[in-house]
């Protein structure tokens, strides 16, 4: 079986499975039509269109069954999350940083108002 893994282009970004993708995915790289995997998995159409459009969500086991149906199987890696000095994960260290750069005037004025550092002419 072909090797799906859950690699960083394979994955959302808050770092879940992205399934609808995988699903389209080895569905289109085997050339199946959605009717032909969904008999070979032992579901309806409807509901692997509904799994590849992200409607609905399989189960693991579900997803498993529709990957060896198209002939790929799954390769899931756990990573230990990353945390900064200040403790937070790496998406509410973002959120904070964004939220800071909101506080920041988004209009600037024609002429810097800056400090004069040392003697003055």
């Amino acid at each position: 079986m072909r090797d799906m893994s859950s690699s960083p282009q394979n994955t959302k970004q808050h770092g879940a499975i992205d399934s609808p993708r995988l699903l389209r995915e080895a569905r289109t790289k085997t050339g199946l039509t959605l009717r032909d995997l969904a008999a070979m998995a032992g579901t309806s159409h409807s509901t692997l269109a509904a799994y590849e459009s992200g409607s609905k969500s399989p189960n693991v086991k579900t997803f498993d069954r529709v990957l060896a149906a198209a002939g790929f199987t799954a390769e899931v890696r756990v990573h230990r999350r990353h945390r900064g000095t200040s403790g937070l994960t790496k998406g509410d260290e973002l959120i904070a940083v964004l939220e800071l750069a909101a506080e920041f005037p988004t209009r600037h004025t024609k002429r810097l108002e800056a400090p004069v550092f040392g003697p003055t002419p």
